[in-house]
């Protein structure tokens, strides 16, 4: 903004010294001109007296000619009886000449060398030039001066926005003499005034929402376990129960991490399990769904594997794809992953056609209710973020989500 404001200064200055110093230079030249074509009639004149005097005591010569001249004039004397005589510099075409007769018949012709003409145009103008040098070194310092303090509030409001970008909401008040820059500011405090409100709702909305849910679940996790040690219940419906409870466990872990999430935290980062795991355990999840379904899940696990590790929150992940390709997707639905450096790939396909573009990670309202992916993918994508990593839609026919996270290269055990 400061070197803009400069170029503009600095070029206005400029067109005001071409509007006033052009024609001005002009003005002197055609001054000069018109005084030095004056001065050649009158100098003309001035030799004829002298030559009529001369004439009647003694005769023209070049000798009495030559010290009545100085640089670049020349004059040529011709008598009556047609003798000529000449003093001066060589004429020129373009010279300034007068010529004056005399009483006798003869003429005096004068003339100055427009050599001489033009130091003289230009010694009329070098004022003119040294003023517009001058106005535009002064006006280069003042665009300078002023650029300056006029960009200072706005690079001042350049800090104070990316002070509120890094989410510091309540950044230290400036001083602003600009009106404008001042309204600039009191409109980001009020916005930031406003985004700290709603942030502080939204946590508040979350921690209420964690626990009211966290009461009721804690109590159905309860019941059920009290339901295992009944001495009615089978080992089927024993196995039921521990089933479900493992489920609530489940929820209770994903409704912890959907809180640090909402807070800005990284949620279950430092907790890491084995990739194939993560796939098997995902499958199992989803597998009698799909069993209803008549479709199958299908992982495919390799012994690149065995010594790698992602963070544990991305089984979360896996169910919103596997979810995802049950729901909207067609066919078989295959679970796999790769390693590569200090990062694992987890692919989740299914035979469907794939969607158009990335727009199905946006949360849009209404989607689910449209036959869209609704909130479940928008919200993984938020979580492989928050974990270090990264959810894509492949460029492949099929529908195949890859899921990029980072990766525990050996795992700690005992």
């Amino acid at each position: 903004m400061r070197e803009r404001l400069v170029i503009a200064f600095v070029a206005l200055a400029v067109g005001i010294i071409a509007l006033y110093g052009i024609p001005r230079a002009y003005m002197v030249a055609d001054l000069v001109q018109s005084s030095e074509q004056r001065r050649v009639v009158r100098l003309a004149d001035f030799l004829a007296v002298l030559m009529t005097e001369r004439e009647a005591g003694n005769e023209v010569t070049e000798e009495f000619l030559e010290p009545l001249l100085v640089e670049g004039e020349r004059v040529t004397f011709t008598a009556a009886d047609g003798r000529v005589v000449t003093a001066g510099v060589d004429p020129e075409p373009d010279d300034i000449t007068a010529t004056a007769e005399l009483a006798d018949g003869g003429t005096v012709e004068f003339s100055r060398s427009s050599e001489v003409i033009g130091e003289r145009v230009q010694e009329a103008l070098m004022p003119v030039v040294v003023i517009g040098v001058g106005l535009l070194l002064a006006s280069a310092i003042v665009g300078v001066l002023l650029a300056g303090r006029l960009s200072d509030p706005f690079v001042r409001l350049a800090g104070t926005a990316r002070e509120l970008g890094r989410g510091r909401l309540s950044p230290p008040g400036d001083d602003l003499r600009i009106p404008e820059a001042r309204a600039i500011d009191q409109a980001l405090r009020t916005s930031a005034a406003t985004l700290e409100d709603r942030i502080r709702r939204e946590h508040e909305f979350a921690a209420n929402a964690s626990h009211q849910l966290r009461t009721p679940i804690t109590a159905l996790r309860l019941e059920l376990e009290d339901l295992t040690l009944w001495k009615e219940t089978t080992p089927e419906q024993r196995d039921q129960l521990e089933h479900a409870i493992q489920e609530i466990d489940r929820l209770s872990d994903a409704i912890g991490h959907l809180l640090d999430l909402a807070r800005g935290g990284t949620p279950g980062a430092d907790d890491w399990l084995p990739v194939d795991e993560l796939l098997e355990d995902a499958a199992d999840r989803w597998s009698a769904h799909a069993d209803e379904l008549d479709r199958t899940i299908e992982v495919v696990t390799t012994s690149e594997l065995a010594d790698a590790a992602a963070p544990a929150p991305a089984g979360q992940i896996l169910d919103v794809l596997i979810h995802n390709a049950l729901q909207h997707g067609r066919g078989d639905v295959t679970v796999s992953a790769s390693t590569a450096s200090a990062y694992v790939t987890v692919r989740v396909a299914d035979e469907g056609e794939r969607p158009i573009g990335n727009t199905v990670f946006q949360r849009t309202p209404g989607r689910s209710t449209n036959g869209g992916e609704g909130i479940g993918l928008a919200l993984a994508a938020e979580l492989a973020e928050a974990l270090g990593g990264h959810l894509l839609l492949d460029s492949a026919p099929t529908t195949t989500f890859s899921l990029i996270l980072p990766r525990e290269q050996e795992l700690t055990t005992g």
